[in-house]
């Protein structure tokens, strides 16, 4: 199948399937008698387990080492099980800062008019003009 195929079928853009080939994200694709890369199945389900993983927030990074683990037939599941429960913390910690600046965000939003004049506490608040607003 060519770029344009494996694309469609694997929900990426052929750029971003490009990228993944030069970093070496996937294995090598051959190419046809006019240059045009050739993507067989195992280099599709390869491209459709990375846009899961990282789907899911993994780091393109931790998405190869997982894909790696998929064809380690040594691979120990305790292991994959860590990496997902260290990522599921690293999403609680990000909520929990979003949580923070959803919270300083609505602050900022009530101290401010919201009108046609000039004078607005949010843009005070994000230059630190006034240290009665700024923001952590």
């Amino acid at each position: 199948m060519n770029i344009s195929q494996a694309a469609k079928l694997s929900g990426l853009s052929s750029k971003t399937i490009r990228f993944y080939e030069q970093q070496g994200i996937i294995q090598a694709v051959s190419r046809a008698d006019n240059g045009y890369r050739v993507y067989n199945d195992k280099q599709l389900e390869q491209l459709r387990f990375i846009k899961r993983a990282r789907d899911l927030g993994f780091s393109l990074d931790e998405s190869k080492e997982l894909l790696e683990l998929l064809h380690n037939p040594a691979r120990r599941s305790a292991e994959v099980k860590a990496r997902v429960l260290a990522h599921v913390e690293q999403i609680d910690q990000q909520l929990v800062q979003l949580a923070k600046m959803r919270e300083q965000l609505l602050s900022l939003s009530n101290q401010c008019r919201g009108d046609n004049g000039a004078d607005c506490p949010i843009l005070d608040a994000l230059s630190g003009e006034n240290t009665d607003k700024s923001i952590n």
